[in-house]
């Protein structure tokens, strides 16, 4: 009680002087439903730090750990997920037709399913679309606070004045508005209002899965590469989830299709992402249906974005050589004395976006490839995209000069440190040399047009 009492009292203090009054939050335990842990791309980000639900702000720099006192960050790389947002119009399609199957043909007792029929009502339209929601913009203001307070040297007002924060952005509305909102973070932290920043457009870079013709033709457009996926589906885990849900409704097993089981778990996560709502449709699942729907959609971004086929992290090589192009050119400019040009760049894009290039570079690649039949041996699994790409996702590298020619590079993921695979020895921050080393393969082949080309020319004898 006394603890719950002075949260209270700093919130509102906080809150009635004005000082960060749209920025700390203290969240009940209780709004959270059981499953939000697994909702794959649709999660909030708390869900992934939560000591966020009580300080939105909150960052603990002693996470960076650089190896020597001296060193001095020199160049930061963000590639960053948009926010929260609206379902797509596809989604919006499936949950209507799960919502007119409980208010027509439903039955059961429970009193939140009465809730659903009598009080609910379907408030998603097809116009939205996708589009950032409130608390899209919001995630993106807090992280660019947040990351400003890790790496003040890079995020600060002087640098952004100065013109060496660079933004780019996918051209889809959700990403422009996101990339809106993090300039917006930095803006009104530092109370700037004499001055604007630009911001590039550039769906080579951050919607290169679109531009890939061989990944479009032999994964995207084509039913036999999500074959597992679709086992799954049809398998006794997503049966015995659809029979459950049917006889929870009391309507007859052939009623409750993959599809509906899909749209009631999305209404569920979007409800508590969009509104912090721990909504009545949550009360379908308990957490072992919860993690056979979290299964069944790594399952799909495994085979269709990651592992599952070579040509889903090698259309990412475009970005992967963009992301080392700036790292080699703000070392060439650091060690010649330079300062360096571009201190920072944001890149904003999607969830399509980042997991091919976390899977080029090696993150969370299992001994065993996910299967339709292998569920219960994934348990522990280090491929879940809850924990990977909840909304505002964000990879981050940052280069460190650590004196005498001594440079460091070092990855975060969602804020926290991750080691580069293959260098576990050197921890979380490797010899910048090290990881060049390491990716040399990718550095030196690696051509998105190559790899994209639908028929490969056969080698020259």
């Amino acid at each position: 009680m006394l603890t719950f009492l002075w949260k209270f009292i700093v919130f509102y203090v906080f809150y009635t002087s004005g000082f960060l009054s749209n920025y700390v939050t203290f969240e009940d335990e209780a709004n959270i439903p059981a499953i939000a842990k697994y909702f794959n791309t649709k999660g909030r980000y708390e869900e992934v730090n939560p000591y966020l639900r009580e300080d939105i702000l909150a960052v603990n720099r002693s996470i960076l750990q650089p190896p020597l006192d001296e060193c001095q960050q020199i160049h930061l790389t963000a590639i960053i997920r948009h926010g929260t947002r609206y379902p797509t119009t596809k989604n919006i399609k499936e949950m209507q037709q799960l919502y007119n199957m409980i208010l027509h043909n439903a039955s059961g007792e429970q009193s939140w399913l009465h809730e659903l029929q009598t009080q609910w009502r379907m408030w998603y339209t097809e116009d939205m679309d996708g589009r950032l929601v409130q608390k899209g913009v919001d995630e993106l203001k807090h992280l660019a606070v947040r990351l400003s307070k890790l790496f003040p040297s890079l995020i600060s007002e002087e640098k952004l004045r100065g013109g060496f924060i660079k933004f780019i952005t996918s051209s889809k509305h959700r990403c422009v508005n996101s990339t809106l909102s993090f300039k917006a973070g930095l803006t009104e932290l530092w109370h700037i209002k004499d001055m604007e920043f630009d911001h590039a457009v550039n769906d080579a870079l951050m919607r290169f899965f679109d531009k890939c013709t061989r990944f479009l033709e032999e994964v995207d457009n084509n039913p036999s590469a999500v074959t597992e996926v679709e086992k799954f589906k049809q398998g006794p885990e997503m049966r015995r989830v659809q029979q459950k849900i049917a006889d929870i409704l009391n309507v007859p097993y052939s009623a409750i299709t993959d599809d509906m089981a899909e749209a009631a778990f999305y209404l569920c996560a979007y409800e508590f992402a969009i509104k912090t709502v721990n909504s009545p449709w949550c009360r379908l699942y308990d957490e072992v249906d919860a993690q056979v729907m979290e299964y069944a959609n790594d399952l799909k971004h495994f085979w269709k974005r990651s592992y599952g086929y070579d040509i889903n992290s090698k259309s990412s090589c475009i970005l992967f050589h963009d992301v080392f192009s700036r790292l080699e050119k703000a070392a060439k400019e650091n060690m010649s004395g330079q300062q360096v040009a571009e201190a920072v760049t944001v890149q904003v894009g999607h969830a399509e976006t980042l997991l091919p290039l976390l899977t080029l570079l090696g993150f969370f690649n299992d001994s065993e490839p996910l299967t339709s039949t292998n569920f219960a041996a994934q348990t522990r699994r280090s491929f879940r995209t809850s924990h990977m790409l909840p909304y505002a996702a964000n990879l981050i590298l940052v280069l460190y000069d650590c004196g005498g020619g001594d440079l460091r590079l070092q990855p975060l993921l969602n804020e926290k440190p991750v080691t580069f695979p293959g260098l576990a020895d050197q921890a979380s921050m490797p010899l910048y040399q090290d990881v060049l080393q390491h990716y040399r393969d990718l550095l030196q082949g690696c051509d998105f047009e190559t790899e994209c080309q639908l028929f490969k020319q056969p080698a020259e004898v």
